[in-house]
């Protein structure tokens, strides 16, 4: 997704303005759009033009109108979007009122506005936008002096950086200048790395390359790291995994993909995450069933008292038609994330979305046992006999 433009009141209304590029964005739009929001868009529209003599011409013109949003229909098998409405912007052809509605297609825009802009759009409309926030895996093949430091997500991949270091010829009896030249073009490809991968948000890194090269550049890597106490490539050590590949160009990515252990590690994605927190919580349900809580009261108390450790959230519940029922969802989100828990929406096309369904949408790990009081509250007439 592309962002073009964006204008955000202090009272959080406004607009975007949008480009979808890829399929996903599509999902990402859908999960934006909602009943009450304003809609801009080119759109094309059946005109009828009736001539002196009484004849009738039926002709499509092209137009930009604006809707006010009533339906959202998103089909997942072709990834498209449909939206009805009423116009809100008179044109020569379409008067205010009159229902239309608008197809969004790639490479397209379209400018959405929102009486409010909530945390979660805010946020998704990031990470739609965010290539590094959207990428699972990195990789890197390389050969001797040629490196090229790729993102890639589900639908794409992104080259982050292109090293090209020249190394001079190994001469017999003077190998100092080759050595050094080779150190220099490691060097560069470890800062690459540093820059523009999130080891919090990557799951494996491949280095590919033939010959021994990715092997001695993960030694050179890892020592240079213990020397200057580099913890992010330290910690993540597990995170690289080495691929043989016929070079060091882009092209060579291809090979990385086929590569049996590549296919097994790129499982670890985002729904492999979910799928793994929902299975940590049915566990902790089992074994510690103070620590687990489902259903918006238990878990809405859960986050008074600042217990999460773990929020799990469908993104259904987002896109509730009901306004106040998604902006309780969005309070419990804030609530949760002032006492640093983490944060887990959870895409209802994955199966991990459906199985949180079942326990009404929303789930939490708590940091610590949290007895709540389910008993209903005594009356009046309780308190006084109590008293006496």
């Amino acid at each position: 997704m592309k962002l073009v433009a964006q204008h955000i009141e202090k009272d959080q209304s406004g607009h975007v303005r949008l480009v979808p590029q890829e399929p996903e964005d599509i999902w990402h739009a859908y999960n934006l759009i909602q009943k009450g929001d304003q809609l801009t868009a080119v759109t094309t529209r059946g005109v009828k033009s009736v001539s002196s003599t009484g004849s009738v011409t039926n002709s499509r013109v092209k137009l930009k109108l604006t809707i006010a949003i009533e339906d959202v229909f998103f089909d997942s098998h072709v990834c498209a979007l449909r939206i009805n409405g009423r116009t809100v912007s008179e044109s020569e052809h379409v008067s205010v009122g009159q229902y239309h509605t608008l197809d969004l297609e790639l490479n397209q825009p379209f400018t959405l506005a929102k009486p409010e802009w909530d945390v979660i759009a805010l946020q998704r409309i990031r990470d739609a936008c965010d290539v590094a926030r959207q990428a699972d895996a990195a990789a890197v093949t390389m050969h001797e002096g040629l490196a090229v430091v790729c993102l890639m997500t589900q639908h794409m991949t992104v080259v982050r950086q292109r090293i090209e270091a020249p190394i001079p010829k190994k001469r017999r009896g003077s190998a100092t200048n080759y050595e050094k030249g080779v150190q220099r073009f490691y060097d560069q490809v470890y800062q690459a790395i540093r820059r523009h991968i999130d080891f919090a948000l990557v799951k494996v890194v491949v280095l590919g390359s033939p010959g021994f090269v990715r092997e001695q550049f993960f030694e050179y890597m890892m020592a240079q790291a213990v020397r200057t106490e580099d913890r992010p490539i330290i910690e993540n050590r597990a995170k690289f995994l080495l691929v043989h590949t016929s070079s060091g160009h882009k092209g060579a990515l291809e090979e990385v993909m086929r590569d049996p252990q590549t296919r097994a590690r790129l499982a670890d994605t985002k729904s492999a995450q979910e799928a793994r927190a929902i299975d940590a919580f049915y566990q902790m349900l089992a074994s510690d069933s103070d620590r687990a809580l489902y259903g918006y009261a238990d878990v809405a108390k859960a986050a008074e008292h600042g217990a999460i450790g773990t929020l799990m959230v469908t993104d259904e519940l987002f896109r509730a038609a009901d306004v106040q029922t998604r902006k309780k969802y969005i309070r419990l989100v804030e609530d949760s994330k002032a006492s640093n828990a983490e944060l887990l929406v959870f895409s209802s096309m994955h199966v991990s979305g459906e199985r949180l369904n079942q326990l009404s949408g929303v789930a939490a790990i708590l940091n610590f046992p949290l007895v709540l009081d389910s008993d209903p509250e005594p009356s009046d007439s309780e308190e006084e006999r109590d008293k006496e």
